[in-house]
């Protein structure tokens, strides 16, 4: 069966209207039209162009949650009530897309709140290989004897996501041949923050680590590019342990 899941925000109109921020149908995601309120406060700004960055922010953060990235995006519809305000959002939307060139189309028309001046609705199709969706792991890494070490970076991305999802492929797998790498673990709030979680055997791995050439490459192309803002937090774990849940056997005639 088709997989479908609702993607949502926190956007209290979500809840008001009935309706998801996006919904993830097999390897489609359809993210609803999306306008420049900061979900979290629920405050929009005055500025056109400030609200298509923060509409860009908002629909990142749900591609996020739907395992994929604005790359992705192969159509997207802009909805401005006035069309003098579309040309000053240009270049928000070509650092976007200019790469990525979905189909577009820009409609002039009425909204629901008049302090939203523009909306922005997205089609996109998620990652495939060898035409089999991708899927991220769902398995914790190990609580391994300590002491060991881990990294935590917290991050919010930019809606400049151009060249971010091949090099963090690359990471991935550089990462994996430093002496003393344990795992990595990764998560997605609905709200955009993004977390990873580096766990290194000892200091000298996670040193080897930070001084790689690679990795510091991408650091700065990170700072310059891809991040909003971020913090790293690296502490050494002295106490570890972990749960899995046993199968439960099924009786060959229950329901």
């Amino acid at each position: 069966m088709t997989e479908r899941r609702a993607v949502l925000s926190g956007s209290t109109f979500e809840e008001q209207i009935g309706y998801a921020r996006a919904v993830v149908d097999g390897d489609w995601v359809h993210v609803s039209g999306t306008t420049g309120f900061d979900y979290t406060t629920m405050t929009i700004s005055d500025d056109v162009v400030e609200q298509a960055e923060q509409c860009l922010r908002n629909i990142g953060a749900a591609l996020a949650e739907a395992e994929c990235t604005l790359a992705d995006v192969v159509r997207v519809r802009y909805l401005l009530p006035d069309r003098e305000d579309f040309e000053p959002c240009w270049p928000v939307l070509r650092r976007c897309f200019g790469e990525v060139r979905p189909a577009a189309s820009m409609l002039v028309c009425g909204l629901a709140d008049p302090r939203m001046k523009i909306e922005i609705e997205v089609y996109a199709r998620r990652p495939t290989e060898e035409g089999h969706r991708i899927e991220a792991p769902v398995t914790p890494v190990e609580a391994y004897e300590p002491p060991y070490y881990v990294a935590v970076f917290t991050a919010v991305r930019t809606e400049n996501q151009s060249g971010y999802r091949e090099t963090n492929a690359r990471m991935e797998d550089l990462v994996k041949d430093v002496p003393g790498f344990l795992g990595m673990d990764h998560a997605q709030t609905p709200g955009g923050l993004g977390i990873t979680v580096g766990y290194f055997r000892d200091a000298d791995a996670l040193t080897e680590w930070r001084r790689n050439a690679e990795h510091r490459a991408a650091q700065r192309r990170g700072q310059a590019e891809w991040y909003e803002r971020y913090t790293l937090h690296v502490a050494k774990v002295e106490r570890s342990h972990g749960f899995t849940r046993a199968e439960v056997p099924q009786s060959p005639t229950g329901g």
